[in-house]
């Protein structure tokens, strides 16, 4: 499914959980998906099942997934109310890099170029009528 970095300063929970949002954000994990089980994921990584319990949890916790008890862990829709609150911090953060991007020099122009990478590599945002 994907590799981590066991050398990296960043916890291996973490990598973790930036690996499997990135695959649900650009829907390669469809909604309602099932996610493999914690022993599977444990095997296949080769870590210890707690981190990727912990993993699991803290995506359950952000509304990434759901779990069903005896069944296991699937890709979670998108909440209204939760997206609202998170899209509102992403939202913060965003301006705040922004910022300091211009601040060192990133051009507008620049940014709006990696904007339209980005929305070309996932697929999403609004489509624009090529008029």
């Amino acid at each position: 499914m994907f590799e981590l970095d066991i050398r990296s300063r960043k916890p291996i929970y973490e990598q973790l959980v930036e690996r499997l949002k990135e695959l649900i954000i650009t829907e390669v994990l469809k909604i309602d998906e099932q996610l493999p089980s914690v022993r599977t994921l444990a095997q296949q990584l080769t870590i210890n099942p707690n981190t990727i319990q912990k993993a699991y949890r803290e995506l359950e916790i952000q509304g990434y997934i759901y779990s069903i008890k005896g069944k296991g862990s699937f890709v979670s829709s998108a909440n209204d109310s939760q997206n609202t609150e998170k899209l509102h911090k992403v939202k913060n953060d965003l301006i705040k890099l922004l910022s300091e991007a211009m601040y060192l020099g990133v051009t507008a122009e620049e940014l709006i170029t990696i904007i339209e990478e980005i929305q070309a590599s996932i697929g999403g945002g609004i489509e624009h009528d090529q008029n």
